[in-house]
């Protein structure tokens, strides 16, 4: 029986000896490795010491053969894992298992990698003991390994770089990245304060962006406006009736909101390139309609959302592109949620604006949103209309809204488009002709775009692709870096190596030294 366990601690010993091969392939000077082979070379040199006859005798005997081809089978096997594990680690393959895919780039973000045109630096004002060195570490690799030749990055210490903080203009101290594009006179930077794959994608987009698009939010009658300071509400407490966040998005991904009346003006300003519609509670003047059919009529781009229960008087401009906003209010009990007016929708139309939100997969949530109906009949040839965002064919449109909807007779059922997008071709005899091509999209709600409801994802993609394809602009059709909560361990090395021998040395030699010792146990039956 002492001979038995002295065989069995002589075989662990060989397998801990094998098994720390890749400390010296890999070139780590690693404690724990260097035990595990220091005891896996004492276990061989004890049994060798105290059973020198028996080693001669297996050594001369028939057993020579299968001890020694069982050796060269185990050394095969660890070999064969060595090899695997040293290609895993130069090829850096991994694979994100998070439930919130934490640790993987957005759409947005590789396609902007992909897209640079001239390699961007990141400078990270950090040291290795501040709280956001591991944070930064962690987001500019995972750019770099998408994009080696496109994004690099380096750390600089916040208290040894005086003059690139006086260049870049920050504070003593401050822990940021600076993004830089350029050399000299014609480098062009910004900075990012917090280490968010949002923040420093919008940071790449901004760097690279190549001027600003105008924007105009039409106020005047009752519109959701980009200037309504939130703080402000009616007795002073936060208001959640903002599109703050909206203005925010839009300005990081190069575009420059700014308010607009029509009272009293015959045309859109020129270096508009969206007008955007945003819950009129009052209606539109029809001389105001006639400058926006106008602005439209010569190339221009116009995103309208309506509001429940209100005219906002651009119902025959609507026409002429194609769509009516009905009067009922969408309601449905299937996809729906807290509410049959709060609509789930899963449904969208074949068109760029919405084929990643179907692929990835995002659900869009409306909000006593409107239904939409495209029209066929006294519609221009070159006007082309078609859904956007769909009902489920359970839906319905209630024109009498209370407590406890039910479909009606006479009420509009099934796929029920929610929005809509509409082109139409501008001819060359067109004065003062802005674009080639009229872009318009319609949407049955407007509360999708306040503060309250912009933080779902689904939505928030759907609106900014929206107004992305209305402005021309295709590399901004994508899907977005979300709002993460992301949950952290920080593990320093000494943790990661203590965690390297369990997982991938001691747990593997105790399955091997079990069944070793199993197999030893019958053979001396």
């Amino acid at each position: 029986m002492r001979s038995l366990w002295g065989k069995i601690l002589a075989w662990l010993g060989f397998l801990m000896a094998v098994a720390s091969i890749p400390v010296f392939v890999w070139g780590e000077s690693s404690t724990p490795g260097f035990i595990q082979l220091g005891v896996g070379l004492a276990l061989m040199a004890a049994y060798a010491a105290t059973n020198t006859g028996n080693v001669v005798q297996v050594a001369r005997g028939r057993s020579s053969f299968f001890v020694v081809s069982s050796t060269a089978t185990v050394a095969v096997a660890v070999a064969l894992l060595v090899a695997v594990n040293f290609i895993a680690a130069k090829r850096n393959k991994t694979w994100d298992l998070t439930s919130k895919k934490v640790n993987s780039l957005a759409p947005q973000t590789t396609s902007a990698l992909h897209g640079l045109k001239e390699k961007v630096t990141a400078v990270a004002f950090a040291d290795s003991k501040d709280a956001m060195y591991p944070a930064m570490e962690a987001v500019l690799s995972r750019y770099h390994d998408e994009a080696p030749d496109k994004f690099e990055y380096t750390f600089k210490s916040p208290m040894k770089a005086p003059d690139l903080f006086k260049k870049y203009e920050l504070r003593q101290g401050q822990n940021a990245i600076v993004l830089t594009r350029g050399e000299g006179k014609a480098e062009s930077h910004t900075t990012v304060n917090t280490p968010s794959e949002q923040e420093l994608t919008n940071g790449l987009i901004k760097i690279t962006a190549v001027g600003e698009k105008k924007v105009y939010f039409l106020v005047g009658h009752g519109e959701w406006s980009p200037d309504e300071d939130p703080s402000q509400g009616p007795n002073g407490p936060p208001v959640e009736t903002s599109i703050t966040e909206l203005k925010r998005d839009l300005t990081q991904e190069g575009y420059a909101p700014e308010t607009l009346h029509l009272a009293g003006k015959t045309e859109v300003p020129r270096d508009a390139a969206l007008v955007i519609i945003a819950g009129a509670k009052q209606p539109v003047s029809p001389k105001e309609a006639e400058v926006l059919e106008k602005y439209l009529d010569e190339g221009g781009r116009v995103a309208f959302f309506a509001e429940a229960q209100v005219e906002a008087g651009l119902d025959k401009l609507l026409a002429a592109y194609g769509v009516q906003v009905d009067k009922g209010i969408l309601a449905d009990m299937q996809f729906a949620v807290d509410s049959p007016y709060n609509v789930l929708s899963i449904f969208y139309g074949n068109h760029e604006i919405t084929r990643l939100l179907r692929t990835q997969p995002l659900n869009t949530q409306f909000i006593t949103a409107r239904g939409l109906t495209l029209l066929k009949e006294g519609v221009s040839a070159d006007v082309k209309a078609e859904p956007l965002v769909l009902t489920s064919p359970q839906a319905w449109e209630e024109s009498t809204p209370d407590q406890n909807p039910q479909p009606s007779s006479g009420e509009k059922v099934g796929s029920i488009p929610i929005a809509a997008v509409v082109t139409k071709a501008i001819g060359a005899g067109v004065q003062q002709k802005r674009n080639d091509e009229a872009r318009l999209v319609v949407f049955g709600d407007s509360e999708l775009l306040v503060d309250a409801f912009w933080g779902h994802e689904g939505n928030r993609n759907l609106v900014l692709n929206a107004l992305a394809w209305t402005t021309n602009q295709a590399q901004k059709v994508t899907i977005r870096p979300p709002d993460r909560d992301i949950s952290t361990i920080d593990l320093d090395k000494p943790m990661l190596d203590r965690i390297r021998l369990v997982s991938t040395d001691l747990l593997p030699l105790a399955v091997l030294g079990l069944g070793m010792a199993i197999w030893l146990t019958r053979r001396n039956k």
